[in-house]
């Protein structure tokens, strides 16, 4: 079930909802939620809906819910109210997930927002690609698409996205974040700031799974995660590093364990960056039989007989 404001985020992922679901034979619902805040929005929801139908969808719902007299400021209040929304449209109509579209320039103000406030590794890691609310799935599939290639693909399809007022009220802080810190950011440091912050969030996230893993296997509670095996598993195997053994490791204890072993191979630790080591990962998480890795140093780096191995 995709959640969809109108947008221009939410409509371009209903959009490609609709086409997969369409070629995959699936359904798919969609939900819009009137927050009742500005004029005009129920007629907004319905329009929403209306054109959801018209796409394919099915069930469709055009939910209105009241912010006033919730806890907290307004932006908590109406997203409270919205992911109850959004999670009780989900449970009636037995959805397996619900499609949120937020995307890469979201999470840059939420790791901005976050740092504002003196957030710890946890809130610095910014919105998670998956989460359960109540039971429900909450799914961000469009975290890695910039929100200029929504805007891009909503026109390509000829679709109006509805621009929400709140968006630049300034009233709304993450409204004052988008419209004059990260644009001032990137005017001062360049165009990377939205993706160096969205990648600070993923490498955050990473770590905090890790951590987590650890501090439960401290406590010898079950591990967040029972796919992962024992962290204590031997890495080493005879001049090189078992596959096996790092594929079990979490992602962020793997790539610290990567990266402290290029640098045993030579690689300068001033020149290895986190390409060098996503390259490392690949051979052990993405393996499609393709040939070394090339490092900073002239160093070089194989799978063989299932470790990674210095090559020449």
């Amino acid at each position: 079930m995709v959640a969809c404001s109108g947008g221009a985020d939410s409509l371009a992922l209903a959009a490609a909802t609709a086409f997969v679901a369409s070629r995959l034979g699936r359904p798919a619902g969609l939900v819009t939620v009137d927050h009742g805040l500005q004029a005009g929005s129920a007629e907004r929801a319905t329009a929403v809906a209306e054109w959801a139908g018209r796409v394919g969808f099915d069930p469709v719902e055009a939910v209105p819910v009241t912010v006033a007299g919730r806890p907290g400021g307004p932006e908590a209040a109406a997203r409270q109210a919205r992911y109850q929304a959004l999670t009780a449209a989900a449970r009636r109509h037995d959805a397996v997930a619900v499609l949120l579209g937020h995307t890469r320039d979201d999470q840059a103000e939420t790791v901005l927002l976050a740092l504002a406030r003196g957030a710890g590794p946890r809130g610095l890691a910014g919105m998670p690609a998956r989460r359960e609310l109540q039971g429900v799935p909450l799914l961000r599939p469009l975290l890695d698409v910039s929100r200029a290639q929504t805007r891009d693909a909503c026109a390509a399809l000829g679709l109006t996205p509805w621009q929400d007022p709140h968006n630049t009220d300034p009233s709304y802080a993450r409204a004052r974040v988008r419209a004059d810190a990260l644009p001032a950011l990137v005017a001062a440091l360049g165009d990377g700031v939205v993706d160096n912050l969205a990648r600070t969030a993923r490498l955050l996230a990473a770590d905090t799974a890790a951590l987590d893993d650890l501090a439960a296997a401290a406590l010898g509670a079950p591990q967040p995660r029972p796919d992962r095996v024992a962290v204590d598993r031997p890495v080493r195997d005879g001049g090189g590093l078992s596959v096996v053994a790092l594929a079990g490791l979490p992602g962020a204890v793997r790539s610290r364990v990567l990266h402290a072993w290029a640098r045993e191979l030579g690689a300068p630790p001033g020149a290895l960056s986190h390409r060098h080591v996503d390259a490392l990962d690949a051979l052990v998480t993405a393996w499609r039989g393709q040939g070394a890795t090339a490092l900073p140093g002239g160093v070089r780096v194989g799978r063989r007989d299932g470790r990674l191995v210095p090559v020449d």
